[in-house]
């Protein structure tokens, strides 16, 4: 029998137990799922980690396969110099269809100009403002095409759009123009009509948007930040807000969560704030890739999603 340790937060366990039990039958696996204090750090064999939870020294898991983060984001734990084990991160069909259906949302929203018709509902009837055009017609650019970035990306893609993804690393995904380093990165910029972002938490990312680089955006250009809120310089955002260079920003993520309620952020007029909902590890799929990870480990096969340290996701 193996045993895995729940280190997630305690009220979080009724939720993931059903779960993650069954996941891992459905392996032939047996396994006893403890919480920490529960048992000798040197008897587990896997860490389900959350950054919020009550683990941050790894030091006496001696016997620990793995850590896996039940998080998309590991920027949490990824510097952690305890952290000998091996990392992996959380991809799950729930997490990744949450994010799709978030940028596809607002992508559309800031497309069809719904926040202006929605605005104007005082008995005026409007037919003279014209109609927005085609998605073909339309440029969305993708920083970050990792595995949630390129599948929002084809998505987008499927409805029409002309869409130009950004990497570190070149990449090639068929109907996505993709571009990558930092010239690139400028070209890419300079035809975001509507610019989303999903990038990682790295020392790379930290304010890649600031007065320079978005300065490069088309007048009146349209953001969606569901990835990190350290990819943001702040006071470069609301500067470039106010001056017209962007029109519009939604923001899921932020440097300090929860926003404090005194931040401009709140009352700015071309700012929509959305409390990080974009994408949520679902128990029932995560519990799948925790499974599937687990028998991994068992098998001494590759374990999915593992984290490049070197890379810092």
């Amino acid at each position: 029998m193996i045993r895995i340790l729940f280190a997630d937060k305690p009220e979080n366990r009724p939720r993931y137990e059903g779960p993650l039990t069954r996941a891992i039958a459905q392996t032939g696996i047996v396994a006893e799922i403890v919480q920490p204090g529960e048992t000798d750090p040197a008897s587990v064999d896997y860490i389900v980690y959350s950054p919020q939870g009550p683990v941050q020294d790894f030091t006496p898991f001696t016997r620990a396969k793995a850590v896996l983060n039940l998080w998309a984001g590991v920027e949490r734990v990824v510097g952690n110099e305890t952290l000998t084990q091996p990392l992996c991160r959380m991809v799950d069909l729930g997490l990744e269809r949450g994010m799709v259906e978030y940028v596809t949302g607002h992508v559309l929203r800031y497309h069809l100009g719904l926040d202006a018709t929605l605005a104007a509902q005082d008995g005026v009837w409007r037919h003279d403002t014209g109609v927005p055009p085609l998605a073909r017609d339309r440029s969305v650019v993708m920083l970050g095409l990792g595995a949630l970035g390129r599948t929002c990306a084809e998505a987008l893609a499927g409805l029409g759009f002309k869409v130009t993804g950004w990497s570190r690393t070149p990449k090639d995904i068929s109907g996505i123009d993709c571009l990558s380093g930092p010239d690139g990165l400028h070209a890419a910029l300079a035809r975001a009509e509507i610019l989303v972002s999903i990038l990682p938490d790295t020392p790379g990312t930290t304010n890649l948007l600031n007065s320079e680089t978005l300065a490069l955006l088309p007048e009146g250009a349209r953001i969606i930040n569901p990835g990190r809120g350290t990819l943001i310089d702040d006071d470069a955002l609301l500067a470039a807000l106010d001056a017209g260079r962007v029109g519009h920003a939604t923001l899921d993520v932020f440097r300090v969560e929860p926003l404090p309620p005194e931040h401009p952020y709140w009352a700015h007029p071309k700012v929509t704030v959305t409390p990080h909902i974009a994408a949520e590890s679902r128990a029932e799929t995560a519990s799948e890739v925790v499974a599937e990870n687990i028998r991994r480990g068992e098998a001494g096969e590759p374990f999915l999603y593992l984290v490049d340290r070197s890379r810092g996701y």
